[in-house]
């Protein structure tokens, strides 16, 4: 046996023993970019829009990453739900290895490009400099993130989901001191600003890189080797290529549609930007307990499918829903009710505070929506349909979406909460739909892996 399994997923696991360390290490993950907002709008507001456009254009490309991510998480819980270990280390190599070469082909066209697409979001001249400076540095090291993201997800399918806190804890660490050195500290004299941000924040991808590795090994989990690809898995490739490309499709559909959505705030105005970014950085404290669960069911539901339980697998589903669904509504709730005196955090300026107000009273709709598309969705694609998540979504997204977020904030001049009101019709309607399409059992009979 290669594989060394040091937790037990089952129809028993708890929920929290794998929801509460990714809770944690989505909790810090935000508070990271928090402070990242926080210390730039210090430095320069218009810095806080540059890096906030320029993290939306590279998510776009980490949902490339995340073809084989997403492949991973499924094919690697599914064979050891089955307790098919022999395959094992030739799936964690192949994973590894292709994403590394995706990354560095994607990295490279990201730098290359970084101009065009902040002229294409309609950037404004004040903060396009900012952009391209962020995007050289932090996009010139994305492949750093392809090979973490297919690590991460190798590492919580064999139950070790308390390694992406720790990393989490570390990197907020590092980036901390980093931007404190760089923006106020003792290398201030160098004038580096927005550049410094960016050196913190690829040093700290260097180490959550090297952490997952040496802990891969250290808890043999398995074992990367190039004799494990020959021959060459062609069809282990195509398997993982097909499950990951309508799940990355679907996301790369929502990231598209994101972007087409920060369009029309851009040509709002510097106001309207900002006041999205400062938003954004409140509303992930509401989405972090539903997105943790989320993540938890789908490796429980892969686990379950590839043993063969989908009975318990639907059960599951359902009981993670009535536990994340009130508590996420709950967070979203407050959030609004506090964000009077949160938003102070990061701004005086009162045009940006009244747009803000106005978005977070929005987003307690989008959450109970999200809540939904994430529970629902990462399950299904745990139990290898994927295909109906990717058609519903681009329906909804751009047919309700885009065009509600249109026709409410520019056509209506409701400005940037009526942005928002699009993605609300969109995130509950699609909710819905893929909750009913779960409910109706038609995923059955979908799992990925063969019987031995």
């Amino acid at each position: 046996m290669s594989t060394k399994k040091t937790l037990e997923i089952n129809e028993k696991t708890p929920l929290l023993l794998i929801a509460g360390p990714m809770f944690v290490e989505l909790f810090l993950n935000i508070l990271l970019n928090n402070i990242d907002t926080m210390m730039l709008s210090h430095y320069s507001e218009y810095a806080v829009g540059a890096v906030g456009n320029s993290n939306q254009v590279m998510f776009f490309v980490i949902l490339m990453f995340n073809i084989i991510a997403t492949a991973t998480s499924v094919v690697v819980a599914q064979y050891l739900g089955a307790k098919q270990y022999s395959k094992m280390n030739m799936i964690y190599t192949l994973a590894a290895v292709f994403n590394l070469l995706i990354g560095v082909l994607l990295s490279a066209i990201l730098v290359v490009a970084r101009g065009g697409l902040m002229t294409l979001l309609n950037v404004s001249a004040e903060m396009t400099p900012y952009a391209k400076t962020y995007i050289s540095i932090v996009g010139s090291f994305m492949f750093l993130q392809a090979v973490y993201n297919v690590m991460l997800q190798i590492l919580r399918c064999n139950g070790h989901t308390k390694v992406g806190m720790y990393i989490s804890f570390a990197i907020n660490i590092i980036n901390i001191i980093g931007n404190y050195l760089f923006l106020y500290g003792p290398l201030k004299y160098l004038n580096l600003g927005v550049a410094g941000v960016a050196i913190s924040t690829v040093s700290a991808r260097v180490v959550a890189v090297t952490v997952a590795i040496a802990f891969f090994y250290k808890a043999r989990i398995g074992k990367f080797s190039f004799k494990e690809l020959k021959p060459f898995p062609f069809s282990l490739l195509g398997k993982m290529i097909k499950i990951g490309l309508p799940s990355a499709g679907e996301n790369l559909s929502y990231n598209m549609y994101q972007l087409v959505l920060l369009s029309f705030i851009n040509s709002m105005g510097n106001d309207s930007v900002n006041a999205r970014v400062y938003c954004q950085s409140i509303i992930a404290f509401a989405m972090v307990f539903s997105n943790a669960a989320a993540m938890s069911t789908q490796i429980i539901t892969g686990h379950l499918v590839g043993a063969g339980k989908e009975d318990a697998a639907y059960k599951r589903v359902f009981q993670t829903i009535r536990l994340s669904l009130p508590i996420t509504v709950g967070l979203a709730t407050i959030n609004w009710l506090l964000c009077p005196y949160t938003l102070r955090l990061f701004t005086s300026n009162e045009a940006i505070l009244n747009i803000a107000r106005t978005i977070m009273l929005v987003d307690i709709f989008i959450e109970g929506g999200r809540c939904l598309n994430m529970t629902f969705v990462n399950s299904l694609k745990a139990a290898g349909a994927y295909i109906f998540p990717l058609i519903v979504g681009i329906i909804t997204m751009w047919g309700l979406g885009a065009t509600v977020g249109y026709g409410l904030g520019i056509a209506a001049g409701f400005g940037v909460a009526g942005v928002y009101c699009g993605t609300a019709t969109d995130e509950c309607i699609r909710g819905l739909i893929v909750m009913y399409y779960w409910w109706r059992k038609k995923w059955y009979g979908k799992k990925v892996v063969e019987s031995e």
